[in-house]
């Protein structure tokens, strides 16, 4: 029997079956689809490739440092800093230390005053020279406090901060721990936001090759015990010495039903942050530069936080002669208000882009409700749950909602099992 069934062929699991397996240790991996990535992946549709949901690598990241080879995935890069619309046209804002000319420009523009710039870059010095452990270890608050905390004002909160870290957090608030905020800005600051020229989904397909892995295989029930089991959908009961939990679909319902308890605080259905994005196939884009667009005018403005075009970052999103607008809106809908967000989508796309919005063609909508975990609360995760005799967890919720996180759960998951052995 395989000493070691991982559940879910997300980020999570597959670290957590890639490091077990360079152990020298027997792994089967069951997944429930017909893919490996869960949240991480990519569809191809009359030629696009589309992401689920605006995702984005952080090159700085040390967990994808250590588990990517980076130039395999052929990574992409984002051009830093951000257009952000506000009073009818685009305002830009760059990092000064990567584009010392452009600033100079950006520098007379009132759009966000002398002194927030200066704060910003009195930040990005503090961050930039502690470690991650030491941004961890300092007293928690929410990012909106912390940003009050720093002098910023209302004008480059509302302006930049809310819409650009709503992108990241999935939330509007600001609510989001001060710590992950820091580490945030930290990765964003020495590193590159990039995507694989093929799409976020070759993330998990580089990490699953040579796995043994199952797909179409969804799990009905986790048995604790020695040896532990899970039967599958299909009715066939698999044994092994030990079974990782990481598929959040199992871990939201498990306390009751025919599953286990797992025995663990695991966030409720109130406490994820959610997306629904929008993929839009065009004849002409709407601009030339891999760069990231704010909406900085706020919700009242529209639905939309944040606009990209796809195959300015990475051309091989779209076919030849064609173009991919990837429009993001932050929150939790069900799917029926999902649907009905196209049409006011559109509209606010009109004030920005004009009357060409209207002749994009609408490739797919995703709705994700359960994109990430709402962290009011972080602490570096050192080790992981082990909520019953054999059965261990994994997942970004063991430690940030990230693919950072994602990839550390699963490592220290192996870790766990290892040592236990």
């Amino acid at each position: 029997m395989p000493r070691t069934i991982v559940i879910g062929a997300g980020l999570a699991g597959l670290s957590c079956a890639r490091e077990l397996q360079q152990h020298g240790r027997e792994v089967l991996v069951l997944e429930a689809s017909d893919a490996p990535g869960g949240r991480v992946r990519t569809d191809v549709v009359d030629g696009f490739r589309l992401d689920r949901g605006f995702q984005v690598l952080l090159t700085e990241y040390p967990e994808c440092r250590a588990f990517l080879d980076y130039d395999a995935l052929n990574l992409r890069t984002f051009r830093p800093g951000a257009l952000v619309w506000h009073s009818g046209r685009f305002h830009r804002l760059v990092d000064p230390k990567r584009h010392p000319l452009e600033s100079l420009f950006s520098a007379v523009d009132p759009f966000i005053s002398l002194p927030d710039k200066l704060r910003v870059a009195k930040l990005s010095a503090k961050v930039l020279a502690r470690r991650s452990e030491d941004l961890f270890a300092k007293p928690e608050v929410s990012t909106i406090d912390r940003l009050r905390e720093l002098n910023f004002s209302d004008q480059i909160i509302e302006r930049f901060f809310r819409p650009f870290y709503a992108g990241v957090f999935l939330e509007e608030q600001l609510s989001t721990s001060s710590r992950l905020f820091e580490f945030y800005f930290q990765m964003f600051a020495k590193g590159a936001t990039a995507v694989p020229a093929l799409g976020m989904g070759e993330i998990a397909r580089q990490i699953a090759q040579g796995l043994d892995i199952r797909y179409n295989e969804p799990v009905t029930h986790v048995q604790d015990g020695s040896p532990a089991s899970v039967r599958l959908e299909s009715g066939e009961t698999l044994a092994a010495d030990t079974v990782v939990v990481a598929t959040n679909d199992i871990l939201r319902t498990t306390a009751a039903g025919d599953r286990i308890s797992l025995g663990v605080s695991y966030p409720s259905h109130s406490e994820w942050n959610g997306t629904v994005c929008f993929h839009f196939a065009a004849d002409h884009a709407p601009l030339r530069e891999p760069i990231l667009l704010l909406n900085g005018e706020g919700p009242a403005a529209g639905p939309v936080n944040n606009v990209v075009v796809a195959s300015n970052v990475s051309r091989e999103y779209a076919p030849k002669g064609k173009h991919l607008i990837t429009a993001s809106v932050v929150g939790v809908y069900n799917t029926q208000e999902a649907a009905d967000l196209e049409q006011p989508v559109r509209q606010h796309l009109r004030k920005w882009f004009g009357v060409q919005v209207t002749e994009w063609r609408l490739l797919r909508g995703y709705n994700i409700p359960f994109a990430l975990p709402h962290q009011t609360h972080f602490a570096p995760a050192t080790s992981i749950p082990q909520p019953a005799r054999g059965i261990f967890l994994a997942g970004d919720v063991c430690d940030s909602g990230s693919l950072n996180g994602a990839l550390k759960s699963g490592r220290l998951a192996a870790a766990a099992i290892l040592q236990s052995a």
